[in-house]
C-alpha cells in the first residue's frame, strides 16, 4: 500500500501531461487565434483607407503609416517572446498584452466616434497635430504594444501543449499549427467581410467597437481555459545566455582549438534535476566553441565559461537567422496587399450583381481558399506525404518556405499586370472602371503562398529552437514580417527619390493622391524581380541548413567535462 501511494506521488511527467495539454487545451487557444485575428486582419486590410479617408494622409503616408504600424506590431513580438520565455510564463503573458490590445482597441473607437478628434483636409501629407495626434499616435503604439506581445507568445504557448518528443503528440503539434491556421483564417474571413463592411459601408467606431468586443471575448476565453493548460515555467534569460557564450568565447579567443579533439575538454553539466534540454555538440562555427573550453584555474561559473548545450544554442539560432533574412522580401510584397492593392481597389468598380463590396473586403477570396485547402492538406497530403517521406509534418518546414517564397514572386508579376490594365482602363474611361475581382489573382495566388510560409516558419522555428527560448526564437516568423513592412516603407521612399529624378515628368512612381497618374505596376514588377532574386539566395541557405535533430544523431567528437555540482 505504502509502495502504491509512493507511485502515485511520484507519477512521471508524461502521465501528468495526459491530464494537461493537448488538443483540448488548444480548443481555447484556437477560440482566441479566430476572435482576435478577426480584428487584426481587418485593421490591417482597412485601415489605410482610414488613414486617408478619416485622419487625411495622402496615399504614400497612409501606405507607410500602416506599414510603420503592422511593422512595430510583429517587431514587438519579440519582446513578448522574451518575458514569456524569461520572466512571466505563456500564459500570463498572453493575457497581459491582450489587456493592452483590448485598451487600444477601445481608445481607437472613442477616436473614431469623437469628429474633433479628426482633422481637418489640409493638402499635406499628413494633417494629424495637436491633440488628436496624442491620442491617434498613442492608440497606434498601445494596439502594436498589444498585438505584438500576444504573437510573440500565444503560439508558442498552444505548441507547449504537445511534446514534441513523443513520436504521437509531434504529429499533434504539426496538426496544431494548421487548425491554428484554419482558426486565425475563419477569424479573418469573418473581419474581411462583416467587420469591415460596417467600417466603411456604416460607421468606423462602430467596426473598431465590434473588434474590441471580439477581442475581450477572445481573452476571457484563453483565461477560462487554464484549468486545461500545460504551463512551463519560464527559464534564465535566453537574451543573457547567448551574450554569455559571445562574451566567453571572445574572452578565449587566443585559445586554438587543435585539430585532434581528443585533448579538448568541453564543459557540460550532467544534472538530472535540470529543466534545460541537453544538445548535443556539433562542429559547425567551431570558434563558438571556445566558450565550453575549460582550461587551468577555470572557476565553473557563468561568464568564465559556458557548457556545451549554452554553446548549441547560439549555433542554432545563428543558423536559423539567413532562414529570417530571406523571408522578408515576401513579406515586403504582403504589406502591398494590404495598402497599394487595397487603394487600387477603392478606386475599381465595387459592384458583385446589387451588392456593393468594401475594397479591404477582396482578401477574402485567399482566406475562402485557405479554409478550404488547410483541411484538405492536414487530412490528406500530409498523411500520404508522411508515409513516403516519413517526417511528421509531411514534408519538411522549408520546403513549404521555399513554395510559399516561389508563389509569391508570381503573385507580384501578376499585380503588375494587372495595374496596366486598371489604369489604363482608368485613364481611358474613368466611369467605368473594371472590376475589383481582378485582383483576387494576386489575392489568391499569395494567399496560398502565406500558407505555406507562415505555418512552415512558425513550426520550423519552435520545433528547431532550444527549449528556452521557444516564445523568442517563435517570433522569429514576426520579425521577418516586421522587416518586410520597414522594408516596404524604405522601398516606398527610396522608389518615390530615385524615380522623380529620372523620369521625365520629374514625378515619382508613387507620388500625390491619384494612381491613375502612377506607375504602381514598375514597383510591383521591382518586387517580384527582387523576390526572384532571393528565392536563389534561400536555396543556398535552406540547402546548408542542418536540422537540430540531425545534431542529435551526430557523435560529438570533443569529450565533455561533468559537473553535477556546477552552477549554470
Amino acid at each position: 500500500m505504502a509502495n502504491q501511494e509512493l507511485k502515485e506521488e511520484h507519477k512521471p511527467l508524461t502521465q501528468w501531461k495526459r491530464r494537461k495539454g493537448g488538443l483540448s487545451a488548444s480548443m481555447f487557444i484556437f477560440v482566441l487565434s479566430a476572435l482576435d485575428n478577426m480584428g487584426f486582419v481587418a485593421n490591417m486590410v482597412s485601415l489605410v483607407l482610414y488613414f486617408y479617408g478619416v485622419m487625411h494622409f495622402d496615399l504614400s503616408s497612409s501606405a507607410n503609416t500602416l506599414t510603420n504600424f503592422m511593422g512595430s506590431t510583429f517587431l514587438l513580438s519579440l519582446l513578448g517572446g522574451f518575458i514569456s520565455d524569461t520572466y512571466l510564463n505563456r500564459f500570463i503573458t498572453c493575457l497581459i498584452f491582450g489587456s493592452v490590445e483590448v485598451l487600444a482597441l477601445a481608445m481607437l473607437t472613442v477616436e473614431a466616434a469623437s469628429n474633433h478628434l479628426h482633422p481637418d483636409t489640409c493638402g499635406k501629407p499628413s494633417c494629424v497635430k495637436g491633440g488628436s495626434a496624442v491620442m491617434f499616435y498613442t492608440s497606434l503604439c498601445l494596439l502594436a504594444l498589444g498585438n505584438g506581445g500576444v504573437r510573440g507568445s500565444m503560439t508558442a504557448f498552444g505548441a507547449d501543449q504537445f511534446d514534441e518528443k513523443d513520436s504521437s503528440e509531434a504529429k499533434a503539434l504539426a496538426s496544431f499549427f494548421n487548425w491554428l491556421l484554419l482558426s486565425s483564417t475563419i477569424g479573418a474571413i469573418t473581419g474581411v467581410t462583416g467587420v469591415v463592411w460596417v467600417s466603411t459601408q456604416k460607421a468606423w467606431h462602430w467596426g473598431f467597437f465590434i473588434i474590441t468586443i471580439a477581442s475581450f471575448l477572445g481573452f476571457f476565453a484563453l483565461a477560462l481555459g487554464k484549468p486545461f493548460y500545460c504551463i512551463k515555467t519560464p527559464s534564465d534569460s535566453p537574451i543573457l545566455r547567448i551574450f554569455q557564450v559571445i562574451v566567453v568565447a571572445f574572452k578565449n579567443r587566443k585559445f586554438s582549438l587543435a585539430e585532434s579533439h581528443e585533448e579538448i575538454e568541453l564543459y557540460e553539466i550532467n544534472d538530472k534535476d535540470t529543466t534545460i534540454e541537453k544538445i548535443c555538440h556539433t562542429n559547425q562555427m567551431r570558434f563558438l566553441d571556445k566558450a565550453a573550453i575549460v582550461h587551468e584555474n577555470t572557476k565553473l561559473q557563468p561568464w568564465n565559461v559556458c557548457t556545451v548545450t549554452q554553446v548549441e544554442e547560439v549555433k542554432i539560432l545563428t543558423r536559423m537567422l539567413p532562414i529570417v533574412a530571406s523571408t522578408i522580401i515576401m513579406n515586403t510584397c504582403l504589406a502591398q496587399l494590404q495598402t497599394f492593392s487595397v487603394q487600387q481597389g477603392n478606386v475599381m468598380n465595387l459592384k458583385l450583381g446589387s451588392l456593393i463590396v468594401p475594397a479591404p473586403s477582396i482578401p477574402v477570396i485567399p482566406l475562402i481558399f485557405i479554409s478550404i485547402l488547410v483541411p484538405i492538406y492536414e487530412l490528406f497530403f500530409v498523411p500520404l506525404a508522411r508515409k513516403i517521406t516519413h517526417h511528421p509534418s509531411g514534408i519538411t518546414q522549408l520546403q513549404r518556405v521555399g513554395v510559399g517564397l516561389v508563389l509569391s514572386s508570381i503573385s507580384m508579376a501578376i499585380a503588375g499586370i494587372v495595374e496596366v490594365k486598371r489604369r489604363d482602363q482608368g485613364r481611358k474611361d474613368p466611369s467605368n472602371p473594371i472590376s475589383l475581382f481582378w485582383l483576387s489573382f494576386q489575392y489568391g495566388i499569395f494567399g496560398i503562398a502565406d500558407m505555406f510560409t507562415l505555418v512552415g516558419l512558425l513550426e520550423f522555428f519552435y520545433r528547431e529552437s532550444p527549449s528556452s527560448m521557444k516564445s523568442l526564437s517563435t517570433s522569429f516568423t514576426w520579425l521577418s514580417m516586421s522587416l518586410g513592412y520597414f522594408f516596404s516603407t524604405v522601398f516606398v521612399n527610396v522608389i518615390n527619390v530615385v524615380t522623380k529624378n529620372i523620369t521625365p515628368s520629374k514625378q515619382g512612381w508613387l507620388h500625390g493622391f491619384d494612381l491613375n497618374q502612377n506607375n504602381l505596376n514598375l514597383f510591383y514588377w521591382f518586387l517580384a524581380t527582387l523576390s526572384c532574386l532571393n528565392f536563389f539566395n534561400y536555396l543556398y541557405w535552406a540547402s546548408k541548413y542542418k536540422y537540430k535533430s540531425e545534431d542529435y544523431n551526430s557523435s560529438p567528437n570533443l569529450k565533455a567535462l561533468n559537473d553535477g555540482n556546477a552552477q549554470d
